[in-house]
C-alpha cells in the first residue's frame, strides 16, 4: 500500500489541464508558509537549500544521501504534493541514475527532475546517453509501480550552449520519447521561445521557471500553454537580497534601517501554530507574542 498515494495522485491531476505554480521551499518552515499560502504543490530547491548550508550551488556539491535526506524533511513538513529537484541524479552512469532515482521514491515524493548537466563548466551529457539516462529514471519509478511523475530537464540555456534554443528543443523532445512525463528548460524567456517548445512536447505538459521579473504573468504563461510554473532559488535568492541589504547596513553604517520589512514577531508564531508547529508550552501562552533572540 502506498502511504502517498492520494498525494501522488492529486500531484498527477494538477498536470491534467490548466496551469498552476509549484513554488520553491528551501527547508522546512517555507514549505510550511507555502503551504500556508493556499499553493497545491510544492517543489525542492537545490540552490536553495545549498546556499542555506553556506554552499554554491553545484551539481556535486552535495552527497546524495544529504539531498535525500532534505527531501524527506520537505516532504514530511506538510500534507502538499512534493516534487524533488534531484539535479543530475547524483551519478553519470544510467545504473547509478536509477539506483539514485528509486531512492528518492522512497522518500514519499510525488515527482522529481534530472537534468543533463554533467557538472563540468559548459558540459551537457552527449544526447543519446542523455536520453539513457532518462530511461533509466522512468525504469526505476516504473519498477516501484508508484505514480511519480518524471521531469526531464535541458540544461542547455544554463551551460551556455552556442545554439541553446535549438539544442533544448532536440532534448526535449527526445526526453518526451523517452519517457519523461513533465518537460523543463529553464532559459528561454520570450513568449514566442516558450510557445514553441509547449508546441514541440505537446500534449506532455511544460514546467516553466520564472527566477525574476520577466514581465510575464500567470496568465500570460498559462495562454502560452504552460502547464506548470516553478521559481527556483527566486525565492531563497529574495530572502537573502533582504538579509544581505539589512546585514550589510549594520556592519557599514551602523544602520538598523532594513529590519523595517521584518516580519512580525507574532505573525509568524501564529502561522507555523497553525502549520502544526510545537504546541505553546503551558504556562507561556501569555508571552507568546513577544519577541525572542
Amino acid at each position: 500500500m502506498d502511504k502517498f498515494a492520494s498525494r501522488r495522485a492529486a500531484f498527477a491531476e494538477l498536470h491534467e489541464s490548466g496551469c498552476f505554480v509549484i513554488p520553491n521551499p528551501w527547508d522546512i518552515g517555507t514549505a510550511r508558509f507555502l503551504a500556508h499560502c493556499g499553493f497545491r504543490a510544492l517543489a525542492t530547491t537545490s540552490a536553495g537549500f545549498q546556499f542555506a548550508q553556506g554552499q554554491p550551488d553545484t551539481v556535486w556539491g552535495l552527497p546524495v544521501a544529504t539531498a535525500l535526506e532534505h527531501i524527506t524533511s520537505i516532504v514530511a513538513a506538510t500534507e502538499l504534493p512534493i516534487s524533488a529537484d534531484f539535479q543530475s541524479g547524483y551519478a553519470h552512469e544510467p545504473e547509478g541514475v536509477a539506483a539514485n532515482v528509486s531512492l528518492c521514491v522512497d522518500t514519499g515524493v510525488a515527482g522529481l527532475s534530472i537534468e543533463d548537466a554533467t557538472g563540468e563548466p559548459g558540459e551537457l551529457y552527449e544526447l543519446p546517453l542523455a536520453v539513457e539516462r532518462i530511461r533509466a529514471a522512468r525504469a526505476a519509478i516504473d519498477a516501484k509501480g508508484v505514480q511519480v511523475l518524471l521531469t526531464a530537464r535541458a540544461e542547455s540555456y544554463l551551460v551556455g550552449c552556442p545554439e541553446p534554443f535549438d539544442d533544448v528543443l532536440r532534448r526535449l523532445t527526445a526526453y518526451a520519447e523517452a519517457g519523461a512525463d513533465v518537460l523543463f528548460a529553464p532559459g528561454p524567456r520570450t513568449p514566442e521561445e516558450i510557445r514553441t517548445i509547449v508546441e514541440a512536447v505537446s500534449p506532455k505538459p511544460v514546467n516553466a521557471i520564472v527566477m525574476g521579473d520577466m514581465g510575464l504573468t500567470v496568465a500570460d504563461l498559462a495562454g502560452l500553454g504552460v502547464r506548470r510554473i516553478s521559481v527556483g532559488s527566486a525565492l531563497a535568492r529574495t530572502a537573502w537580497g533582504s538579509f544581505i541589504r539589512a546585514a550589510r547596513a549594520i556592519a557599514e553604517e551602523g544602520s538598523f534601517n532594513g529590519l523595517a520589512g521584518a516580519a512580525p514577531f507574532s505573525e509568524l508564531n501564529r502561522i507555523f501554530e497553525e502549520a502544526g508547529g510545537p504546541a505553546t508550552q503551558s504556562g507561556a501562552a501569555a508571552d507568546a507574542t513577544k519577541p525572542r533572540s
